[in-house]
């Protein structure tokens, strides 16, 4: 087996870029021609069956908003009562027909299946599921004291009558606190039960708010990198698996106006504080875009039907400088929040 990879590794890369140079030209104008009919024939949510995670805040207040201005019925989810209400009823005066608000913990497995229910039971249907809820632990990982309470501990669920593709979906993390909890099994816990009833869907779809730090890694922000770089390879893989059946749509966000911009950080000992110092330390160099003008951006994106969407476009330019000159893009990050 060795002698075989060896020959292939000394005639894959020739080949490899050769079919690259020959086949991208194409690719490239058959891309832009489906870019053109996507723009024509955009999807109409007037009337579809959003339901958004984290819809208290942020982003996920500002795509309520521009999904109840085109008409769409709405399932907000959050674990805060208060500004969620407040956002669901803002919604309606945008325009939605009919807005649901629905207290839930995203990181309980039993709230998801609850919050799911509850929308197809409303409803009759669930056409667009956004995954939207996240925390931002923001801590060295050399002050972590207690590592047991960073990583997640998986519990045995078999149990006689359960499958072994619900025992892959269901594993639960058991973590004292963890960004894992609400930033990717959160998203996990929702999507398996929402698959079975987007599939019905015409044009069913998932929206997931992952993040630029999901690519480009960010000092202090270890855990919140590594789950959101899980969600996009989680979703990734859905993706070839669902085939036609469900769209996927990956957004990575660079840094956005909300509640994290303004301060609030999780420490390492799990809990929210607000610290404008360090926030000062962590972003105050990197330009902030408005929640609204990114959900714009979000909607335009889904509505296309685009697999990924990278907002503001300038970060994939950070990320083809990440790809080919890691160690600038790595001393860069260091100097600018560390330095």
């Amino acid at each position: 087996m060795d002698s075989i990879n060896n020959i292939i590794n000394f005639v894959f890369p020739p080949l490899a870029l050769y079919g690259l140079f020959v086949f991208y030209p194409i690719y490239q104008r058959l891309k832009s021609a489906v870019s053109i009919c996507r723009n024509v024939f955009s999807e109409n949510v007037a009337g579809k069956v959003v339901l958004i995670t984290g819809a208290a805040s942020g982003i996920g207040e500002a795509l309520a908003y521009e999904y109840g201005k085109k008409g769409a019925y709405l399932a907000l989810v959050d674990i805060r009562d208060e500004p969620l209400f407040h956002v669901a009823a803002l919604a309606e005066l945008y325009g939605s027909p009919e807005v649901i608000p629905i207290v839930a913990d995203v990181s309980k497995l039993h709230d998801c299946e609850r919050f799911i229910q509850a929308t197809v039971l409303h409803f009759g249907r669930l056409d667009h599921l956004v995954t939207n809820a996240g925390v931002a632990p923001l801590y060295l990982f050399e002050d972590i004291e207690d590592l047991s309470k960073a990583a997640p501990a998986m519990v045995n669920l078999l149990r006689p009558k359960i499958s072994v593709k619900k025992i892959c979906f269901l594993l639960i993390a058991v973590i004292f606190f963890s960004p894992q909890d609400i930033n990717f099994w959160g998203s996990v816990y929702c999507t398996f039960f929402a698959s079975s009833h987007l599939k019905k869907s015409s044009r069913g779809k998932i929206v997931v708010i992952a993040s630029g730090c999901g690519y480009i890694a960010s000092p202090r922000l270890s855990f919140y990198c590594a789950s959101k770089a899980a969600v996009i390879a989680f979703y990734e893989t859905l993706r070839s698996e669902f085939g036609s059946k469900v769209g996927v749509t990956i957004v990575a966000p660079g840094v956005v106006d909300s509640e994290m911009t303004q301060g609030k950080f999780m420490t390492k000992n799990g809990q929210f504080i607000v610290d404008k110092e360090l926030r000062n330390v962590q972003i105050s160099l990197l330009p902030v875009e408005s929640a609204e003008r990114c959900a714009k951006a979000i909607l335009r994106s889904v509505c296309r039907g685009d697999r990924y969407l990278l907002e503001p476009a300038w970060i994939s330019c950070a990320i083809l400088w990440k790809v080919f000159c890691s160690e600038v893009t790595d001393s860069l990050g260091r100097w600018l929040v560390m330095g």
